[in-house]
Formats: structure tokens, sequence, C-alpha cells
């Protein structure tokens, strides 16, 4: 009867030691931390909105998983939401088209990378309220026929092309004769296309084409008197949330407090900051 007991004994122990073990499994799993963490997703390659760079200079935040930091308007932004939530910003590096299935899947909690709130993406997420606006321009190589143009219609019969699922692709099509090419995975790619011959220009945003034009002097932007139909919320850039994210009422409530005057001087901040080459 003793040795029953004793056994009896020993597995009871050992039980609750099993038991015990999985609960601490099972809090690292759910993860304190994680709840602390805010994980922002952006392509690092869209200055002045966010590039990638080798410091923390500037106010630069690390990128997950690597040895490289990320800067820009919207690394700035996304520091200040983190700041409101209470959570720790943890910038992940994610291609343009693989932003809202990152979302979606719950990889990251929002996306901040100059993200206009389409209604075709409104399909598929939520969308903050507005934390930027900006016209579209043209970038062309300066001292080009096209660097002085004063209408969009001014580029009839000139290669032209924009980034991949975005809505600038799709204004190309108001260009009559335009010789539309193949949309570009990111900017950088399209910066050295325009500068080796193979477009004459790319449609951009204002802030993208300054940048562009800051970075490079073989560049120019171009501004239209004459320009581009859009909506408002094509020009519009909002933070990029899940469908009924608890969230956006908070982020709201964060971006509101930021005033237009606070982020034009962290758009041009992020304009002077931006590495000379991106």
């Amino acid at each position: 009867m003793k040795n029953k007991f004793t056994l009896f004994m020993v597995l009871m122990v050992g039980a609750m030691l099993l038991l015990a073990g999985c609960g601490t499994n099972s809090d690292s799993a759910s993860g304190s931390s994680n709840d602390n963490t805010f994980k922002v997703g952006l392509e690092a390659g869209y200055a002045p909105f966010n590039w990638t760079q080798n410091n923390d200079s500037n106010g630069a935040v690390k990128i997950n998983g690597s040895s490289e930091y990320a800067g820009g308007y919207d690394v700035e932004i996304a520091k200040k939401v983190a700041e409101g939530l209470g959570k720790e910003l943890v910038i992940v590096k994610t291609e343009w088209d693989g932003l809202v299935p990152a979302l979606v899947s719950g990889k990251i909690d929002a996306i901040i990378a100059g993200m206009s709130p389409t209604a075709e993406r409104k399909e598929t997420i939520d969308f903050s309220d507005s934390y930027y606006k900006s016209n579209l321009v043209m970038v062309v190589k300066k001292g080009s026929k096209y660097e002085n143009a004063a209408s969009i219609q001014d580029f009839k019969g000139a290669k032209v092309t924009a980034q991949l699922n975005t809505f600038h692709y799709s204004v190309i099509d108001q260009i009559e004769g335009v010789e539309k090419k193949t949309a570009m995975d990111n900017f950088p790619a399209m910066r050295v296309a325009l500068e080796s011959g193979v477009i004459d220009g790319y449609v951009s945003e204002r802030p993208e084409g300054v940048s562009a034009s800051t970075a490079n002097d073989k560049f120019a932007m171009v501004e239209f008197s004459d320009g581009f139909e859009t909506s408002e919320e094509d020009t519009s850039i909002a933070v990029g949330l899940q469908k009924g994210s608890d969230l956006t009422e908070k982020i709201n409530k964060i971006l509101a407090d930021i005033k237009e005057e606070e982020r034009a001087s962290i758009m041009d901040n992020a304009i002077k900051n931006q590495p000379a080459a991106e």
C-alpha cells in the first residue's frame, strides 16, 4: 500500500510539473511581449515616406530581423502612433504587394507606407483618417523635352510607367497617345529605368518627386497646371488596419493630435534627411 501511495504521489507531482510547464509555454506563445508591440509594415523604398539606411541616424528604427534601419515620414508617424498606443514599435520590411496580405494574416498590425485608402483596398482592409495628402507629379530626366511640360498631354508618345498595383499606374491612361510601359515593383527600380533611358518618366506623388530630384541632380520633377484627374481618396494617405480593428478609433485620435504644421515639418525633415542615393 505504501509503495502504491508513493507511486501515486510521484505521478501527481509529475503531472503538476507538466501542467506548469505547459502553462509557461502557453504564456510565452501568446506573449505579453507581443501584446506590447505595434508591428508596422512598409517597403522601406519609397523616400521620403520610407527608406532603408545603415544606421539609426535622424531617428531611424531598426528593421525587424535585419541589421538595417528604416527612416522617413511614415516611420516618424509610426513612432507617434506607437507612443500614443503605449506600445513598442516594430518595423517589418515588406514588399508593396505583400503588405495587405501580411496585414490580413496578422503578421503585421498596421500598414504605414504611403498607402492610399482606395475603394478597392477598402474591400479587404480598413483605414484610419488621412495623415497626409499629396498631388501627382511626373519625374523625368533633367534637360529632356518633358522637363517643362505644363500638361499631362505633353507626354504624348512618351514612355511612362508607375508602381505596380497603385492608382499612379492607372492614371497614365489619361495621357493621349502615351506609350504605357510595364508597371514596376518599386521606386528605386523606376529611378534606374529613368536614368538609363528605358522610360521617359514615371508618375509619383509630390514628396517622392522632390525626393528623387533632390537625391539625383539628373532628375527633375514636373508639376502640372493641367494635371491628372484624381479623387481625394487617391491622393490621401492613411494607416491600413484589419477589418473591424479596435485600433482604428485609437489611431484616429492620435493622428488628430498631430497638427498640420507639425506634419509639414516632419515631411520637410524627411526630404532633407533622406539618403543621398536611395
